[in-house]
């Protein structure tokens, strides 16, 4: 999906939901974000600077998590602790900072004790929050979420939400979960069409339906 004048900006300790179709550009502005495809026009400018160059997005890439919305894009090595020791001793940290760091990352998740668990066998849940422990291993100052909870029982995705919750960091995150956004975002747009619509375009409510003529379906699930 091509983006198509897409305008926007995330403010310092905003929250944002994105919803809306399957290729409707969601992904794609991820990926344009972690300059993992190039924009044929326009500006991007992140924190204060106009991103010009992958010298400028590798800087980025330290600041900003990005949790793929498949786990196995994630996760490469053969045991827990090495994929999330990945990132930070990339930036350079010490064997001794690199262990803390995973071993308080894994405990806030609730996995603590998973160092020597091998990756790919993992649960569906389970690859999930160690994904998201790479990303947070990294300490970022922003994440960006695609489809975290795809595939996610409603315990999964209740914890998910406690997780985010309790991070405190300006976040743009896509589901077609309309309550699980609700749950951790201030404020929802949809997109359709590699546009972001109005937020007054995103309405939340707490039952299973399809919007006629809508500008997207989605559907709830109960968090409690």
């Amino acid at each position: 999906m091509v983006l198509d004048g897409l305008d926007f900006t995330l403010a310092e300790r905003e929250r944002i939901g994105l919803v809306g179709p399957n290729g409707c550009g969601k992904t794609t502005l991820f990926y344009l974000i972690m300059g993992l495809v190039k924009p044929a026009s326009g500006t991007l400018e992140m924190f204060g600077k106009q991103i010009s160059g992958e010298k400028d997005f590798r800087q980025i890439r330290e600041k900003v998590g990005f949790l793929f919305q498949n786990s196995d894009d994630q996760l490469f090595s053969p045991t827990v602790m090495e994929d999330v020791a990945f990132g930070p001793l990339n930036l350079g940290k010490s064997r001794e900072e690199v262990q803390t760091i995973v071993n308080e990352t894994l405990a806030m998740l609730g996995i603590g004790g998973f160092e020597n668990r091998i990756s790919h066998k993992l649960s569906y849940g389970e690859k999930k929050l160690v994904a998201l422990a790479t990303v947070l291993a990294m300490q970022p100052e922003v994440l960006i979420l695609d489809e975290p909870t795809a595939g996610l029982d409603e315990a999964m995705m209740e914890r998910l939400v406690d997780i985010l919750n309790g991070l405190n960091l300006p976040s743009v995150v896509t589901s077609h979960d309309m309550d699980f956004l609700a749950g951790v975002t201030d404020k929802i747009h949809g997109m359709s069409e590699g546009r972001i619509l109005p937020e007054d375009q995103a309405s939340v409510h707490s039952h299973i339906h399809v919007h006629k003529g809508g500008i997207y379906p989605h559907t709830h699930s109960d968090l409690g």
